[in-house]
């Protein structure tokens, strides 16, 4: 980056506080966003590349201030009592500030999805017709927590050609604060509008409302964070939504698994992390199996210390084995993202009762299979009615970064536009386009 870079804490072109009109300031960012959004919409490949890796450089170079904005973060996080599973959300850690930059660079790698044309074919008229592909316009991103959501969604939005406003949470704002006058110096430097990416520097809820009530300024919204926070999204916005609610996972160990595989899967669906949305909240057994696979992995879990909630038929093989500190699972164990080291396990009696109960209790995020039988591989990946099918592999995949997207945006459990996780193509939609040589139509 260039040496003339320099790092402060500084307000955003639009600051806000409790003693301004909400609706009146969100007015003039949407205006000046949509502004924006054009010069986006015609910025060369080059120009949005040159951005991400000057925001990339810069992260680097001030790791250790974007370390210690973190760390007042989380200090008063805690003070403020938040759980553990958000706290963890909050910390960015040596490797989290890395992983932010290499998802820009990788950004900056990919190819520019922007004015791509496709499914161009002549008509007995003579026009030639096809579709190309263009931004949304205007992305309105809320989160909670996770400050390297700020960086991800800036850099997707900004190859992809769109303006965002994004609007972080209270708990992250002085290292969110940090990272944008980060993002912001880098899209000055390219000569790209200073107002393509703006982030609220308020905390107030009253922000949201009026974001999600914009849709002459703000074309979709995307909501990441608890599900009381996207439930209320879903219910008052005025703005398409992208959205998903619960991250319940599961994982299906079939009666032809390959055994010391199901143990690792299934170990790091688990406990790799307990925050994230792609982490297993339920293990499903075939009852075959159960007694062979069960005590070796649920002697992984409790060693880590994840709290055992089991079926009947799972506390009589566990218990048969010599294991206590069960708790019995409920139906609402079923339907719970536990966000922490907790995990229900029940047996079924093979892949139709599996699939039953991932498409009755799941939420249609991700969902694994192991096994080595082919032919029920490909019945899981045709019947679980999820975002994210897998085989013979953990769960936690269920990433944009792990899927060569560079980023995500988040992950979408929609079934029109977008589903999964949301990378360049999905901040994107197609429109028609038709080449002529004077025809008309008769």
């Amino acid at each position: 980056m260039p040496a003339a870079a320099v790092f402060r804490f500084s307000r955003l072109a639009v600051p806000m506080d409790t003693k301004t009109d909400i609706a009146t300031t969100m007015r003039q960012i949407g205006s000046a966003a949509r502004a924006a959004s054009r010069a986006m919409a015609r910025a060369a490949t080059a120009q949005k590349n040159e951005a991400l890796l000057y925001i990339a450089a810069a992260i680097r170079t001030h790791r250790a201030d974007l370390k210690r904005a973190n760390d007042a973060d989380v200090v008063a996080a805690r003070l403020a009592g938040l759980a553990d599973a958000l706290v963890e959300r909050l910390v960015l850690s040596e490797k989290a500030i890395d992983t932010m930059a290499e998802g820009l660079e990788q950004i900056a790698k990919l190819p520019d999805p922007i004015g791509e044309m496709s499914d161009l074919r002549f008509r007995p008229s003579g026009i030639q017709v096809g579709k190309m592909r263009v931004p949304l316009g205007v992305i309105g991103i809320i989160y909670e927590a996770r400050p390297n959501v700020t960086v991800d969604a800036a850099g997707l939005c900004i190859k992809s050609g769109n303006a965002t406003v994004l609007r972080g949470g209270s708990e992250a704002i002085r290292c969110n604060t940090a990272l944008a006058k980060l993002v912001r110096d880098g899209l000055v430097a390219s000569g790209l509008p200073a107002d393509g990416v703006q982030v609220l520097e308020t905390t107030d809820r009253a922000a949201v409302g009026a974001m999600i009530t914009m849709p002459e300024y703000i074309d979709v919204i995307v909501p990441r964070g608890g599900k009381s926070l996207i439930e209320r999204i879903a219910k008052e916005a005025t703005v398409p939504v992208i959205k998903h609610l619960d991250g319940i996972c599961h994982v299906y160990i079939d009666t032809e698994a390959d055994l010391d595989k199901a143990v690792r899967i299934a170990d790091n669906a688990k406990t790799q992390r307990y925050a994230p949305c792609n982490t297993m909240e339920t293990l499903l057994v075939a009852q075959d199996i159960a007694a062979r696979v069960l005590p070796p992995l649920c002697k992984v879990y409790q060693d880590k210390g994840v709290e055992l909630r089991v079926s009947p038929e799972v506390r009589g093989v566990l218990e048969a084995a010599g294991f206590a500190k069960l708790v019995d699972a409920t139906e609402e164990d079923w339907r719970t993202e536990y966000l922490a080291p907790i995990l229900s396990i029940k047996t079924v009696a093979g892949l139709d009762a599996a699939i039953e109960h991932i498409n009755t209790y799941g939420s249609q995020h991700t969902d694994a299979i192991v096994t080595e039988n082919y032919t029920k591989a490909m019945r899981f990946l045709r019947e679980v009615d999820s975002a994210s099918v897998m085989v013979n592999a953990s769960t936690r995949f269920a990433d944009g970064f792990e899927y060569g997207l560079g980023a995500e945006i988040g992950i979408s459990t929609n079934k029109l536009h977008a589903r999964g996780p949301v990378g360049l193509d999905g901040l994107t939609s197609l429109k028609w386009v038709v080449f002529g040589s004077g025809q008309v139509r008769t």
